[in-house]
């Protein structure tokens, strides 16, 4: 399977990424991918963006070097409510909306805390992709979200930095993808780069997905007609 987008990617916007926005384009480029969303943190994490850096982006053209660059951000859930720390009016303008949990930015709850807060989150409109929601601390119940995902066409998110920083939750990833394949939910295979030559490397969710024989016509980033066909469509939601 090729992957042609990576659809979570950091910069030095985020003080903890070492990597320009260019960097992460030239990467790209050398990966073979024809499109990038710059999803750099939302406000709720100590050291993100501010959001004057949403606004900003349409500073940035459509392509550079050949690659389509998505706008995006990744938006943090706060709470168990499922809001998110990025306003409303923001989000409308972005191709791309990420909804995450962050440890810094919201402490973890209950399971049945996190189910609703999955569950708010999925119902968001503005969201596109649930962030690397295998990540230990935040478990909820997974097949009962995942009913969600399907029925408000969210894309899950295969994030390869779990494999390799969250250690512990290939279980949990593991578990989303097969009900994933169950229910017939998109996803997205990302590698939540934090320094550009990460990105276009994704052997662990490429593995894992051949491991459970994953459709890859589920895979949304592993063709680029099929990509921003679904942007597209969301826009039109948003």
């Amino acid at each position: 399977m090729k992957i042609i987008a990576d659809l979570h990617t950091h910069t030095i916007a985020s003080d903890h990424a070492y990597s320009t926005l260019l960097e992460n384009i030239h990467y790209s480029k050398l990966a073979g991918h024809q499109a990038i969303a710059l999803t750099d943190h939302g406000p709720g994490v100590p050291d993100a963006p501010e959001l004057v850096h949403l606004l900003n982006m349409q500073a940035i053209p459509e392509v550079v070097e050949g690659v389509r660059v998505l706008t995006g951000v990744e938006a943090n859930i706060m709470g168990f409510t499922g809001s998110l720390d990025v306003p409303e009016t923001y989000l409308k303008n972005l191709d791309w909306t990420i909804a995450s949990f962050h440890a810094s930015a919201c402490w973890p709850g209950t399971e049945e805390q996190h189910t609703k807060a999955y569950i708010a989150a999925a119902k968001n409109p503005l969201v596109d992709m649930i962030g690397h929601s295998g990540q230990l601390g935040f478990q909820y119940d997974y097949e009962k979200v995942v009913k969600y995902y399907k029925e408000y066409d969210k894309v899950v998110e295969i994030n390869e930095a779990s494999f390799v920083v969250r250690k512990g939750c290939e279980k949990n990833c593991t578990e989303i993808a097969r009900l994933c394949k169950k229910y017939e939910v998109k996803v997205a295979v990302n590698s939540d780069c934090h320094f550009a030559p990460c990105i276009g490397h994704y052997p662990n969710s490429l593995a894992m997905l051949e491991e459970i024989d994953f459709p890859e016509n589920l895979v949304l980033n592993a063709d680029y007609d099929r990509l921003m066909e679904h942007i597209k469509k969301r826009r039109n939601i948003k």
